[in-house]
């Protein structure tokens, strides 16, 4: 980098080479944070020198946090180069560290995962690769149903099914209603999962199938109160083998007013009568219909 009297220009070429051997050999040595400085000088290198590979730089730099778990300053420079990945005209580069970064971030904070996996979803369907932008959807709904972001999910879920239906993956679209269904039932929206299973029934082969058929005893149970029937259905291996987080919205669901059956009106009148009461009233219905309806 150093100019004089025969040398006006700096070797930035030369320069960022060396900075990347420096890089490498301090992350062999697991000096992380002289790692990250060298990563940071071949990026200003070889930015000098117009070259596109600084952006690697950066997202290598990005990667040394990692290791230091300072995590926050690690997505923040992977995040910087994705974005230069999508001015440079590579957007599948782009989508790619932003999953990483997603990766990187899950569990300390979740709500910037699912920020990432959402932008790295819309990258990839601006490209038209709709069943990686499926999966990045997939991993962002998860997450906003594991921090309970219901709300959120239940909208997340339904891009999901809409580009399913558009990629005519019918089956899977059933799957995401279930899901659907499970998720405004905790947000204590029964119309509103009435509506999604009726909206459904535009989607070929849902009407009869065994999904359709699970959804419609799942929301008479729930209308009915009772707990007993709601229980059933989400106990159905259709509900118990889907992904963690939503069977476990299954297991956990329970029904308004503490999912007590509805009892009909005699058999209240009979339990305050006693056991003779209700023996009679049984032997009353008997003889009524005794001679036959006719």
């Amino acid at each position: 980098l150093k100019t004089g009297f025969l040398k006006w220009k700096p070797d930035y070429d030369s320069a960022a080479t060396e900075y990347g051997k420096a890089a490498v050999a301090f992350k062999n040595a697991k000096q992380f944070d002289q790692a990250r400085e060298a990563c940071l000088r071949e990026a200003e290198a070889h930015e000098n020198n117009k070259a596109y590979l600084f952006i690697d730089s950066y997202e290598q730099a990005g990667m040394m946090l990692k290791e230091m778990q300072r995590l926050p300053e690690a997505v923040q420079l992977i995040e910087k180069a994705s974005m230069m990945y999508l001015e440079n005209g590579t957007p599948d580069t782009a989508a790619i560290a932003l999953e990483r970064a997603g990766k990187l971030i899950e569990n300390a904070n979740p709500e910037k995962a699912v920020q990432l996996y959402q932008q790295a979803a819309s990258v990839f369907e601006n490209e038209e690769r709709l069943r990686q932008a499926l999966e990045m959807l997939g991993k962002a709904s998860r997450l906003l149903v594991r921090g309970r972001r219901l709300d959120e999910a239940a909208l997340s879920l339904q891009k999901e099914k809409s580009i399913y239906k558009e990629i005519e993956n019918y089956p899977t679209c059933y799957k995401k209603t279930i899901a659907q269904v499970l998720v405004h039932l905790h947000r204590n929206d029964y119309v509103a999962a009435e509506r999604c299973v009726r909206e459904s029934y535009s989607i070929p082969g849902f009407n009869g199938s065994e999904d359709c058929a699970a959804l419609e005893q799942l929301l008479e149970g729930y209308d009915q109160q009772d707990q007993d029937q709601v229980s059933e259905v989400c106990n159905l291996p259709l509900f118990k083998y889907m992904d963690n987080d939503y069977a476990k919205l299954g297991l956990t669901l329970v029904v308004p007013g503490g999912g007590i059956k509805k009892k009909s009106p005699n058999a209240v009148q009979d339990k305050a009568r006693g056991p003779a009461a209700a023996g009679s009233h049984a032997d009353e219905e008997e003889d009524e219909y005794s001679g036959g309806l006719c």
